[in-house]
C-alpha cells in the first residue's frame, strides 16, 4: 500500500464558543475535548505535527491536495469565490496528488467563467459579469497552487488573475480598488474597498496572510463580511507573498518594515478613521501583525489566527523539515511542488526543505511590547499541537492590554484547520463581534 503523503505544514497561506468579558485577562473558549484536555495528553503527541492534516477528509487521498481543496477552494464559497458544482466538477477530473492535472483543471474552469463574464459585460449585465469575474480570478489563483515559479505560466497566470480582478472591481458599489504601494524599488499590490460611498471616515480592517498567500486569497477570505459590518477592507501582498519573490522580495524577519508602508498608505486616505484601525493576520500573518503593532502605535487593535510568537520552533516541528531522502522521493508531485514553492518564498534552496527551520530564526515578536487590544483565534485541530498551544499561552499571557481574548474554534462546526479557512462565517462572527466591542 502506498504511504499517504504528509502535507507541508507551513506558516501558510499558513471560535464560536465565546466566554468571559472583553476586560478579562485570559478569555479561553474551548469546545469539549479541546483545550480542556489534560497536559499529559498534549505531551503524548509526537514532536512532528501536521496542521494541514487534522483528520477531516474532503475528497482526495493526498492530504496536501485535500487540505487545499477543503480550505482554499471550498472555504471560498461563502464569499463567492467558487460555485460548489463547478468546484466538484473540476475536482472530479483531477488525478489525486498530480500537480499538472490540478493546475490544468482549475485554469480551464477559470477561463470558462471569464468567458461568461465577458459575455455578460458586453450585454450590460454588470452584476452577472462581476460574479463570474470573481470566480474566474479565484480559479486561476487556485491553479497556481503547486506551480513552480520557473514555469512561465506562473507569472502569466498571476498577471491574468489580477487583470480579471481589475475588471471586476468597478462593478462593485462602492468599487473594489486595485492599489500599488511603493516599497523598496517595487510595489506592494493589493485591494481596498470602502465601507460606503463618500468620504466619511470609517472603521478599517487590514488583513495580511502567510507563507503561501496571494492578496486575492484574503479578499475571498473575509472582504464581504468586512463590508457587511461597515468596515473598510484592505489587503496587500507583503514580501514573500504573491509574485513578489520573482522580484527578489522574499520573506524577511523585519516584516514590520513593509507593514509600516501599508499603514502609511491607509492612513493617507480621508475615508479611514485613524482611531479605529485594526490589523488581522492568519498563519505567518499571526506573527507579522503583532510585530508591526510592537513598532507602530497607529494600529489600534490586532487579531491573529493563530499567534506566531517565534516561527523557528514551529517550523522545527514540521514533518518536511525532518523528511529523509526516501520520504521526499515518495512525495506526490503536488506535495513536492508545494514544499519547493515554500522554500522559494523564504529564499531557501528548493531541494533543501530542512533549511526552512533555520531560515525562520528571527521571525519573532514580544507580546509584552504589544500594547493594543489583541484577539487570538485558533482551530481546534491546529491547537492539538503542543508547540501551537505553548505559543498561544505565551502570547495571551504576555499581552499587556486587558482587552485580550483567545478563542478556539470547534471541530464539530467544521472550524478546525490551520487558518480556519473552511468556516469563514465563524471567523467573521468571532472577529467582528470582538472588534465592534473594541471600537464601540
Amino acid at each position: 500500500m502506498r504511504k499517504r503523503p504528509r502535507p507541508a505544514t507551513m506558516v501558510f497561506l499558513a471560535s464560536i464558543l465565546l466566554a468571559g468579558t472583553l476586560t478579562s485577562s485570559y478569555c479561553l473558549a474551548a469546545p469539549e475535548g479541546a483545550a480542556g484536555k489534560k497536559t499529559a495528553e498534549a505531551g503524548e503527541q509526537n514532536k512532528s505535527f501536521d496542521a494541514h492534516d487534522t483528520g477531516i477528509r474532503f475528497r482526495f487521498n493526498d492530504t496536501d491536495m485535500d487540505f487545499h481543496f477543503g480550505t482554499l477552494v471550498l472555504g471560498a464559497a461563502v464569499n463567492r469565490g467558487i460555485e460548489i458544482g463547478e468546484a466538484f466538477y473540476a475536482a472530479s477530473r483531477i488525478k489525486d496528488g498530480d500537480a499538472a492535472s490540478w493546475q490544468d483543471e482549475w485554469y480551464a474552469l477559470g477561463t470558462r467563467a471569464e468567458a461568461r463574464g465577458n459575455a455578460s459585460l458586453a450585454g450590460g449585465h454588470r452584476v452577472s459579469a462581476r460574479d463570474q469575474y470573481q470566480r474566474a480570478a479565484n480559479y486561476i489563483r487556485i491553479s497556481l497552487v503547486s506551480m513552480l515559479p520557473a514555469d512561465a505560466r506562473f507569472k502569466e497566470r498571476g498577471i491574468k488573475l489580477r487583470g480579471i480582478m481589475k475588471k471586476a472591481g468597478p462593478l462593485f458599489d462602492p468599487p473594489v480598488e486595485y492599489l500599488e504601494i511603493p516599497f523598496e524599488g517595487t510595489v506592494l499590490p493589493g485591494y481596498f474597498r470602502k465601507a460606503a460611498a463618500g468620504k466619511t471616515p470609517a472603521k478599517t480592517l487590514i488583513m495580511v496572510g502567510g507563507g503561501e498567500t496571494f492578496a486575492e486569497d484574503l479578499y475571498f477570505y473575509i472582504m464581504p463580511q468586512t463590508h457587511d459590518r461597515g468596515y473598510n477592507f484592505m489587503t496587500v501582498d507583503l514580501p514573500g507573498q504573491g509574485m513578489l519573490p520573482l522580484e527578489g522580495k522574499t520573506f524577511r524577519p523585519d516584516m514590520n518594515v513593509p507593514m509600516k508602508a501599508v499603514i502609511d498608505y491607509v492612513l493617507s486616505r480621508s475615508d479611514v478613521d485613524p482611531r479605529r484601525l485594526a490589523a488581522y493576520g492568519y498563519s505567518g500573518g499571526g506573527g507579522f501583525v503583532p510585530q508591526a503593532a510592537m513598532h507602530d502605535p497607529r494600529i489600534r487593535a490586532i487579531a491573529m489566527n493563530s499567534a506566531v510568537v517565534d516561527a523557528y520552533p514551529l517550523f522545527s516541528t514540521m514533518p518536511v523539515v525532518a523528511a529523509t531522502k526516501e520520504e521526499i522521493a515518495s512525495w506526490t508531485t503536488f506535495h513536492g511542488n508545494i514544499v519547493k514553492a515554500i522554500c522559494w518564498r523564504w529564499g531557501v534552496a528548493m531541494d533543501n526543505p530542512a533549511g526552512l527551520a533555520p531560515a525562520n530564526k528571527g521571525y519573532t515578536f514580544d507580546p509584552a511590547k504589544v500594547a493594543v487590544p489583541a484577539l487570538i483565534i485558533v482551530g481546534e485541530g491546529e491547537y492539538k499541537s503542543a508547540e501551537v498551544q505553548r505559543q498561544q499561552k505565551v502570547a495571551i499571557d504576555g499581552f499587556t492590554n486587558p482587552r485580550k481574548k483567545m478563542v478556539i474554534t470547534p471541530s464539530n462546526e467544521g472550524a478546525t484547520n490551520h487558518c480556519v479557512m473552511e468556516n469563514r462565517s465563524i471567523i467573521g462572527q468571532v472577529l467582528f463581534d470582538w472588534l465592534d466591542e473594541i471600537f464601540r
